[in-house]
């Protein structure tokens, strides 16, 4: 099994779940990674053990580094962890180098992070109007500035800074290669890509021949490459295709965190996959509807958070329309129960039909940038003047 390093960081299983909004909280990263290291041989368990991160990390939603810096009670609840987590990964977000680099050095001050990563790939327009997400590398001094600036404030730590970011605006506006240079030489400790551009946003096929490209580029650190990863098969095809050092997963393990056992059986060589009953998948949505409510503190918060997950759990199994509406707007743990045990748990596995992708990829579409944006790739004075107020006060995306 090949293992990653990410700065001081030795990730056993080198797979990494990707930030996602609403999706990545500290019950779902629970999920996922007490089904990988459940995945591991008892002889490699037992060689591993004391490992901080033996079985991939786990990357928080994304925050953004105002939200942080003012201590927002949301930022806060986002970047929370629980005890088994034995590597705490931040993603941040931010368009302004004195902002990120001021929430950086709270969370390395203030010991609330074990591995950062820097958010330049989200392609959502209240995002990319603001001139973040995947369209800032365009400006490719702004992007050294950030990323020297994240970099600069985990001094004298052992915290690295990554970076994960999309392959450009759109195909005439390509930044990849360059802002995969630029990190390195800032002092990154890993760059993802996810292989595709903003105007792509989650539609076709990801270009997995820019991982490739990316990593001939950028020699010094590892590439991970992300973009199309539904099944464990997927992660080895992509580490054969483009030589990448690891694998960062999104959309692939919604409503499927046993998703990561397979890929730690893959990583290992072993063929063994999961393939849950539906009887299986109600006892997750149970577990995952028990850490919500432990997270949140409150039961229809942690219900009414938990309902987007439903179709995702789901997907396959012969569940009449009415049972997944009614799913998909409980309210209360009894109810859940109620409607769980109103299931024909003796389904076994679906198998095509519960997997390949996962929600709604919708269509490619012309991103949204700032007035000027795409003129040059510097910084004038008119937008720094409106970077300098563009920082997000609620998660990106």
């Amino acid at each position: 099994m090949t293992s990653l390093r990410i700065g001081p960081i030795e990730v056993g299983t080198p797979v990494i779940l990707a930030p996602m909004a609403g999706v990545t909280n500290a019950p779902f990263r629970t999920l996922c990674r007490d089904a990988a290291a459940g995945a591991l041989p008892s002889e490699r368990a037992a060689e591993l053990e004391g490992n901080p991160a033996p079985v991939g990390l786990y990357v928080a939603e994304m925050v953004t580094s105002r939200a942080l810096v003012e201590r927002t009670p949301e930022s806060m609840r986002i970047i929370s962890h629980d005890e088994g987590e034995g590597v705490r990964s931040v993603q941040l977000y931010g368009v302004d180098p004195a902002t990120v680099r001021a929430a950086t050095r709270m969370l390395v001050a203030e010991d609330r992070a074990d591995h950062i990563d820097l958010n330049f790939g989200c392609p959502v327009p209240k995002v990319t109007r603001k001139g973040g997400g995947a369209v800032l590398p365009w400006k490719s001094e702004l992007f050294t500035a950030i990323v020297s600036a994240a970099v600069e404030a985990t001094a004298g730590s052992d915290v690295p800074v990554t970076i994960k970011m999309r392959m450009g605006i759109d195909a005439d506006h390509l930044t990849y290669l360059d802002a995969g240079r630029r990190a390195q030489d800032a002092g990154v400790a890993a760059v993802a890509l996810h292989a595709r551009t903003a105007a792509d946003y989650y539609s076709g096929t990801a270009h997995w021949d820019a991982i490739a490209a990316l990593k001939e580029a950028v020699t010094d650190v590892p590439v991970l490459g992300n973009g199309d990863i539904w099944s464990a098969e997927d992660a080895l095809a992509m580490v054969a295709h483009t030589g990448c050092d690891g694998v960062v997963v999104g959309r692939g393990c919604q409503g499927r965190p046993w998703l990561f056992a397979d890929l730690v059986s893959a990583f290992a060589g072993s063929d063994a996959r999961i393939q849950p009953g539906l009887g299986e998948v109600a006892s997750v949505i149970r577990r995952h509807a028990d850490l919500m409510v432990a997270h949140f503190g409150e039961e229809l918060k942690a219900l009414r958070e938990l309902r987007k997950h439903m179709s995702w759990y789901l997907k396959g199994y012969v569940v009449g329309g009415e049972a997944r509406a009614a799913l998909g707007m409980v309210s209360t743990l009894d109810e859940l129960d109620e409607r769980l045990g109103a299931l024909e748990l003796a389904q076994p596995y679906p198998g095509e039909g519960a997997e390949g992708p996962r929600g709604r990829a919708g269509t490619a579409k012309v991103p949204h940038v700032p007035e000027g944006w795409l003129d040059s790739r510097a910084i004038d004075a008119g937008l720094r003047a409106m970077l300098a107020e563009a920082e997000l006060s609620v998660s990106g995306g």
